[in-house]
């Protein structure tokens, strides 16, 4: 059960630009509550208590940079084409807020690249973070998505509006290239989808 020390007003402006509907409290020292998903907030003067299922989505907005996220991904193909999965790890500065992975049927390396930054952008979007900075191994994509490269395949192009619509969404976003080294858990995320299925 998170407790968060805040400014409850702040705390609620944040909940409210996510779009969660904010009620009155309860008692006299509750200032107001709030429901998203599982998870319950209960405000009382300089804290908010998130108790229920998944309360990590509430605390990452409730959170002074609950606004922002960092996320990493990345997708594996065995055969290229050939069985695929993605994986992904959605981080703010106080640690892991979802990491996952899945198997996503017969795909190329780059296909599988394109649908792990989709699972990651609309698992991001559904924590309701305002900023994503995000980072991934495969330079194709970064400079696909930042329009320095053409994306000429059909099926890659489908993909790179798909994640540039959900970008959209976000009030400010970058993507960066970084080594391999550095995205280690979303590959190992991947990769044990693909073992395990």
């Amino acid at each position: 059960m998170p407790v968060i020390e805040c400014d409850e007003s702040s705390a609620r402006e944040r909940l409210e630009a996510a779009g969660i509907g904010i009620e009155p409290g309860n008692t006299d020292h509750e200032r107001w509550r709030a429901h998203h998903g599982g998870a319950s907030a209960v405000a009382y003067e300089g804290k908010v208590v998130v108790q229920g299922e998944d309360p990590e989505r509430l605390a990452g907005l409730l959170r002074e940079d609950g606004g922002r996220a960092h996320i990493y991904f990345d997708g594996a193909s065995r055969g290229n084409p050939g069985p695929a999965a993605v994986g992904w790890v959605i981080l703010t500065g106080d640690g892991i807020v979802s990491e996952g992975g899945e198997r996503i049927g017969t795909a190329t390396n780059n296909r599988a690249e394109y649908e792990g930054l989709i699972k990651a952008l609309e698992v991001a979007a559904d924590y309701g973070f305002e900023e994503v900075r995000i980072r991934s191994d495969s330079e194709l994509l970064v400079k696909q998505i930042r329009g320095e490269w053409n994306t000429n395949d059909p099926d890659l192009r489908e993909r790179r509006v798909r994640a540039r619509e959900l970008l959209t969404g976000f009030g400010s976003w970058s993507i960066e290239h970084v080594p391999r080294e550095l995205n280690e858990r979303a590959d190992e995320l991947a990769n044990d989808a693909l073992d395990n299925d």
